[in-house]
């Protein structure tokens, strides 16, 4: 058995522990690595939806303004060490293995995703990067990447319904529990956000002194299209990215440039085999997720398809998703839908999904390919979607790769 999977089993058999959501493990877990947290400036983002692509962009641009950057992002698609990224790569196995060994024998308190924060944030030390791109892994004010000092930005991309159990069942609670980023003297930057949480995060960034900086336009140049794929269905979190970049002093050029080199995998991944056969893969896990991949899957936008008779949904996600809702909003986009349950726990059964909206049921996620394929030909459009944890399985078989078991952390 390699160390690598010997590690990830030791970190896996955290998992039982769940999200605990507090600040105090972490902070003294930090204290006793000689807080790494503090090694170097960072950009935090926060967001129902987005933040992951945000944080991509954002990484990218820095890196073509000559900064060291380092990247956290959660949950994985394939690769476990996909969350902790140096210079656009993510880490090696040797100093994986050797930081997360680390952090369980001298912190076996913490849970799965702090002991992968803390890890991260020695990667990042260790690494000597001077700007850290940090992904919220749910909410803000709690989750274990808010022992940072303030950042040199902070970012809240959207607010919508999602982990209602955890952060509040109404926008202004949950939009209170992501502004918690929101430091002493922060530089904060807004996507598109729904005024009764909007007047909640304004209000905290002027109870510590902040500054609000308008949401400015996605373009690095104006009236110079991008050649980044699929761009413009990235709306409001390429602004957000670009807005950052600006702050950060990257100069237009640089920003178009560090854009078009972006990579972020399941993504509005839109895949092709022999010419044709396109798959889209796109990690919409909740409603507003759904709509903005309906938006996308108008077939003026696809543009390589006539009509919704040529799309195939294959749909998956976990019962703590509003999953009913996310199908309503997608049952017009495609003439065909193939359900199956992602391989993790907590998975929706497909037969539940296929009585509440019409569809095939497939037993496993090579199943649910094959026949979404047979289902419009090799001409037609295969759309992956519902949650991450199906999609990571389904990139894996389409390209081949080599997985790490996904987990809902």
């Amino acid at each position: 058995m390699s160390d690598l999977k010997q590690t990830l089993e030791r970190l896996y058999a955290l998992v039982p522990r769940g999200q605990k959501l507090g600040l105090e493990r972490m902070q003294a877990a930090c204290e006793r690595f000689g807080h790494p947290e503090r090694a170097f400036e960072a950009i935090h983002v926060a967001g129902t939806n987005g933040k992951g692509t945000v944080c991509a962009f954002t990484a990218s641009m820095a890196r073509a303004g000559g900064r060291r950057v380092g990247m956290y992002t959660s949950p994985h698609l394939n690769r476990f060490a996909e969350r902790i990224q140096i210079d656009g790569q993510p880490i090696d196995d040797d100093t994986l293995v050797r930081l997360l060994n680390q952090v369980m024998d001298a912190a076996p308190d913490l849970t799965f995703f702090e002991v992968a924060t803390l890890a991260a944030f020695m990667a990042f030390r260790d690494a000597g990067i001077d700007l850290a791109v940090l992904e919220v892994g749910l909410g803000g004010r709690l989750d274990a990447t808010n022992v940072i000092p303030p950042p040199r930005v902070a970012a809240i991309t959207r607010v919508s319904f999602d982990h209602v159990v955890e952060l509040g069942d109404t926008l202004g609670k949950i939009a209170a529990e992501k502004a918690g980023i929101i430091k002493t003297g922060s530089t904060v930057v807004l996507g598109k956000i729904h005024p009764e949480a909007r007047a909640v995060i304004e209000a905290q960034i002027q109870s510590v002194g902040g500054r609000l900086i308008p949401l400015g336009t996605p373009e690095p140049i104006p009236g110079a299209p991008l050649a980044y794929p699929r761009i413009a269905l990235v709306g409001s979190n390429l602004a957000v990215a670009v807005t950052i970049g600006r702050e950060l002093g990257i100069t237009p050029d640089l920003l178009a440039q560090g854009l078009e080199a972006t990579q972020w995998p399941g993504r509005n991944e839109l895949l092709h085999r022999n010419g044709q056969e396109l798959t889209l893969l796109d990690c919409a896990h909740n409603p507003d997720g759904a709509v903005a991949l309906s938006h996308a899957l108008d077939p003026s936008v696809l543009g390589e398809i006539e009509s919704r008779r040529e799309i195939a949904l294959v749909f998956g996600t976990l019962h703590t998703k509003n999953w009913r809702a996310m199908l309503r909003r997608l049952e017009n986009v495609a003439g065909h839908r193939v359900y199956v349950a992602p391989p993790v726990a907590k998975a929706v059964d497909p037969r539940e999904m296929a009585s509440f909206l019409t569809g095939e049921v497939a037993n496993d996620v090579g199943q649910a390919l094959d026949r979404a394929r047979a289902l419009v030909g090799p001409r037609g459009v295969v759309v992956v979607t519902g949650s991450t944890f199906l999609v990571g399985p389904a990139r894996a078989l389409l390209l081949n790769l080599q997985s790490d078991p996904p987990v809902a952390l």
